[in-house]
């Protein structure tokens, strides 16, 4: 169903797809939807409803929870519950905190029903610069677009923060660029309503939500990339068939002549737009930026928006990029490294599991170590990263070398021969859980796709 969807979207661009209800509520549809759901690592945590999955599981019966489900949504008696409100603070220790709506579990199953219908049909259209919470696309993919086109003069960085973005998005907006594709009006009944559902506080309050779209909620990311699409529409005009930069040629004489020439590269909000020319060109840029936001409800955050040169750097997705000379030659490159705060953030999550009063015993310890280090070391591999893996490495071993002195009354004499290995080496272990050393990461460049990521829908058959 999916790959005919794209078919038929990739075939005729102005094609309004009616009849999509039908797929929604198809019992097939809502039983990949629930699994999906109950494979989601927060598919335990409840709704305003207070129902989760094994809830559901042990109490109802899956197959009758979906009947239920789909009986409703066929009569026109569904009506998506407020999310609950949950505040989580931001990373850095900046004190602010980050808004999260929890959808009841039966929104979540239509939410995840309608992004299987609607994401086939809308990935036609998004530009390839888009990477945020797009089948087989990752953050390395936006990094690496930004390496290979920085190592291409693209020296002047307009580093981009949409003030508020999944809270200010304008409905009116999101549902006109939903309608340029379905005709469905139960469809898009649908799409509205979750917009609508409104939220209720932690403090007990239900306030009805007139702009935004929840963080938290399955469609959310979905409905945010078809409206944050027109942005690199707006931005990629020029780059498409016939533009004055759809060519390698085309971008040299424009460059030749005094013109700039600019791309963008989106994650969700966060969005940087490099310049091949002045620091002027990038200002005009970001004012012109500014008018195709307020259409959609959204501005640039006057403090975190900023143009720089990439030469001074900037951070983006975890990552620091930076285009620096390499040590002990005249040649500049551009350089990724790991950016400050995820560093600070993997050493607070590793002093709290190695904090001299924890009550784990070693072996839990070493485990949930080697789970937060080893997720945290492959997303950053690919960057230069060498240098800041042993010295975490050094750090946590050491914490945990506190840990065991001050949990056993041990000397250093004492906690030498006890971690002692039989090769001569310092070894932490516990029930045949060693300590993981992240500096054993294998470091290693990321491959630029470009334009030749995949979907998971067959173009031809």
């Amino acid at each position: 169903m999916q790959t005919r969807l794209h078919r038929w979207a990739a075939a005729d661009a102005g094609r309004r797809f009616d009849d999509l209800f039908n797929f929604v509520h198809d019992p097939a549809t809502l039983i990949m939807a629930f699994d999906r759901v109950a494979g989601n690592r927060g598919s335990n945590t409840p709704g305003v409803d207070g129902l989760t999955v094994v809830g559901v599981e042990e109490l109802i019966g899956v197959p009758g929870f979906l009947d239920d489900l789909r009986t409703a949504l066929r009569d026109g008696s569904f009506r998506p519950l407020p999310v609950r409100e949950r505040k989580i603070p931001k990373p850095g220790g900046s004190g602010k905190v980050r808004r999260l709506g929890i959808p009841t579990l039966a929104d979540r199953v239509v939410q995840a029903a309608l992004k299987l219908v609607l994401e086939p049909i809308f990935e036609t259209g998004f530009e390839p610069v888009s990477y945020g919470f797009r089948p087989r696309r990752r953050p390395h993919d936006a990094i690496a677009e930004i390496h290979h086109f920085g190592t291409r003069g693209y020296r002047w960085v307009l580093d981009a923060d949409i003030e508020a973005a999944f809270d200010n998005l304008s409905h009116s907006f999101v549902m006109d660029r939903v309608r340029a594709r379905v005709k469905d009006k139960r469809a898009l009944a649908l799409v509205k309503a979750f917009l609508k559902a409104g939220v209720l506080t932690e403090l007990g309050e239900q306030r009805n939500t007139h702009t935004g779209t929840p963080q938290g909620g399955i469609l959310s990311p979905l409905i945010f990339n078809i409206a944050l699409s027109a942005l690199d529409e707006h931005v990629m005009t020029s780059w498409m068939d016939g533009g004055a930069m759809s060519t390698p040629g085309k971008r040299t004489y424009r460059r030749s002549r005094g013109r700039p020439t600019w791309r963008i590269t989106r994650y969700a909000d966060d969005f940087v737009i490099l310049v091949h020319g002045s620091r002027e060109d990038t200002e005009a840029l970001r004012e012109d930026l500014a008018r195709v936001l307020a259409t959609m409800g959204l501005r640039l955050s006057p403090a975190k928006t900023q143009v720089v040169h990439m030469s001074d750097g900037f951070s983006f997705l975890g990552f620091r990029i930076r285009w620096k000379r390499k040590r002990g030659t005249n040649k500049w490159y551009v350089y990724t490294f790991i950016d400050a705060r995820p560093v600070r953030t993997l050493k607070a999550k590793i002093r709290a599991l190695t904090h001299k009063t924890s009550q784990w015993d070693l072996a839990s310890t070493l485990t949930r170590l080697g789970q937060i280090m080893r997720g945290w070391a492959n997303y950053f591999k690919h960057a230069v990263a060498k240098r800041t893996f042993s010295k975490l490495d050094d750090f946590t071993f050491w914490r945990l070398a506190h840990l065991l002195r001050a949990r056993h009354g041990w000397s250093w004499g004492q906690l030498r021969r006890h971690l002692t290995a039989a090769t001569g080496r310092w070894q932490i272990a516990a029930d045949g859980v060693e300590f993981f050393r992240i500096e054993k990461v294998a470091v290693s460049r990321y491959t630029y796709r470009g334009n030749k990521i995949p979907t998971p829908w067959p173009a031809t058959a």
